[in-house]
Protein backbone atom coordinates (compact mmCIF):
# COMPACT_ATOMS: atom_id res chain seq x y z
CA UNK A 1 0.00 0.00 0.00
CA UNK A 2 1.17 3.51 -0.73
CA UNK A 3 1.71 6.06 2.00
CA UNK A 4 0.84 9.76 2.02
CA UNK A 5 2.63 12.82 3.31
CA UNK A 6 1.12 15.65 5.32
CA UNK A 7 0.58 17.93 2.35
CA UNK A 8 -1.56 15.29 0.61
CA UNK A 9 -3.78 14.89 3.68
CA UNK A 10 -4.11 18.63 4.06
CA UNK A 11 -5.28 18.92 0.44
CA UNK A 12 -7.85 16.14 0.97
CA UNK A 13 -9.19 17.84 4.11
CA UNK A 14 -8.98 21.54 3.27
CA UNK A 15 -9.58 21.23 -0.49
CA UNK A 16 -8.08 24.65 -1.16
CA UNK A 17 -6.22 23.82 -4.38
CA UNK A 18 -8.46 22.03 -6.91
CA UNK A 19 -5.55 20.72 -9.00
CA UNK A 20 -3.73 19.26 -6.01
CA UNK A 21 -6.98 17.87 -4.56
CA UNK A 22 -7.61 16.00 -7.81
CA UNK A 23 -4.07 14.59 -7.85
CA UNK A 24 -4.35 13.58 -4.18
CA UNK A 25 -7.65 11.81 -4.81
CA UNK A 26 -6.17 9.88 -7.73
CA UNK A 27 -3.20 8.87 -5.57
CA UNK A 28 -5.38 7.49 -2.74
CA UNK A 29 -8.14 5.94 -4.87
CA UNK A 30 -6.63 2.44 -4.46
CA UNK A 31 -5.73 2.96 -0.82
CA UNK A 32 -3.10 4.82 1.14
CA UNK A 33 -1.52 4.54 4.57
CA UNK A 34 -1.11 7.39 7.09
CA UNK A 35 1.71 7.16 9.64
CA UNK A 36 1.30 8.64 13.12
CA UNK A 37 3.96 11.33 12.49
CA UNK A 38 2.10 12.42 9.36
CA UNK A 39 -1.18 12.51 11.29
CA UNK A 40 0.33 14.65 14.07
CA UNK A 41 1.93 16.99 11.55
CA UNK A 42 -1.38 17.28 9.68
CA UNK A 43 -3.21 18.23 12.88
CA UNK A 44 -0.55 20.85 13.59
CA UNK A 45 -0.89 22.36 10.09
CA UNK A 46 -4.68 22.40 10.33
CA UNK A 47 -4.50 24.26 13.63
CA UNK A 48 -1.51 26.56 13.04
CA UNK A 49 -1.95 27.40 9.36
CA UNK A 50 -5.67 26.98 8.75
CA UNK A 51 -6.92 27.99 12.20
CA UNK A 52 -9.07 24.94 12.85
CA UNK A 53 -10.41 24.77 16.39
CA UNK A 54 -10.82 21.62 18.51
CA UNK A 55 -14.11 20.75 16.85
CA UNK A 56 -12.60 21.18 13.39
CA UNK A 57 -9.63 19.01 14.34
CA UNK A 58 -12.00 16.38 15.71
CA UNK A 59 -14.01 16.43 12.50
CA UNK A 60 -10.87 16.11 10.37
CA UNK A 61 -9.55 13.16 12.40
CA UNK A 62 -12.97 11.51 12.26
CA UNK A 63 -13.00 11.96 8.48
CA UNK A 64 -9.60 10.26 8.19
CA UNK A 65 -10.58 7.38 10.50
CA UNK A 66 -13.80 6.76 8.57
CA UNK A 67 -12.32 7.21 5.07
CA UNK A 68 -12.82 4.04 3.05
CA UNK A 69 -9.47 4.28 1.23
CA UNK A 70 -7.17 5.54 3.97
CA UNK A 71 -5.57 3.29 6.56
CA UNK A 72 -4.12 4.77 9.73
CA UNK A 73 -1.13 3.40 11.54
CA UNK A 74 -2.48 2.02 14.83
CA UNK A 75 -6.05 2.96 13.99
CA UNK A 76 -7.22 1.67 17.37
CA UNK A 77 -4.89 4.15 19.09
CA UNK A 78 -6.10 7.00 16.88
CA UNK A 79 -9.73 6.11 17.63
CA UNK A 80 -9.06 6.14 21.39
CA UNK A 81 -7.20 9.46 21.12
CA UNK A 82 -10.12 10.88 19.13
CA UNK A 83 -12.57 9.70 21.82
CA UNK A 84 -10.39 11.29 24.52
CA UNK A 85 -10.32 14.54 22.57
CA UNK A 86 -14.13 14.56 22.59
CA UNK A 87 -14.25 13.97 26.38
CA UNK A 88 -11.37 16.18 27.56
CA UNK A 89 -12.20 19.68 26.36
CA UNK A 90 -8.90 21.29 27.41
CA UNK A 91 -6.52 18.81 25.79
CA UNK A 92 -5.27 18.79 22.20
CA UNK A 93 -5.32 15.79 19.90
CA UNK A 94 -1.54 15.35 19.93
CA UNK A 95 -1.51 15.04 23.73
CA UNK A 96 -4.33 12.48 23.55
CA UNK A 97 -2.37 10.54 20.94
CA UNK A 98 0.82 10.58 23.04
CA UNK A 99 -1.05 8.99 25.94
CA UNK A 100 -2.76 6.38 23.80
CA UNK A 101 0.47 5.38 22.01
CA UNK A 102 2.13 4.95 25.42
CA UNK A 103 -0.86 2.98 26.73
CA UNK A 104 -0.74 0.57 23.78
CA UNK A 105 2.97 0.06 24.36
CA UNK A 106 2.34 -0.57 28.07
CA UNK A 107 4.16 2.55 29.25
CA UNK A 108 1.71 4.55 31.32
CA UNK A 109 1.52 6.82 33.08
CA UNK A 110 3.04 9.45 30.83
CA UNK A 111 4.86 12.00 32.98
CA UNK A 112 4.13 15.58 32.03
CA UNK A 113 4.43 19.12 33.34
CA UNK A 114 1.39 20.05 31.24
CA UNK A 115 -1.51 20.71 33.63
CA UNK A 116 -4.14 20.14 30.93
CA UNK A 117 -2.57 16.95 29.59
CA UNK A 118 -2.36 15.55 33.11
CA UNK A 119 -6.18 15.42 33.18
CA UNK A 120 -6.10 12.59 30.64
CA UNK A 121 -6.37 9.11 32.09
CA UNK A 122 -2.89 7.65 31.66
CA UNK A 123 -1.01 10.90 32.17
CA UNK A 124 0.59 12.04 35.42
CA UNK A 125 1.52 15.62 36.29
CA UNK A 126 5.00 15.93 37.72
Amino acid sequence: MRAVDTNVLVRLIVRDDPEQVARAEVFVEHGAWISLPVLVETVWVLKAVYGLNRQGIGTAVSMLVEHDRLALQDEDVVRRAHATLARERAVGFSDCLVVEVARKAGHVPVGTFDRKMSRVDGAHRL
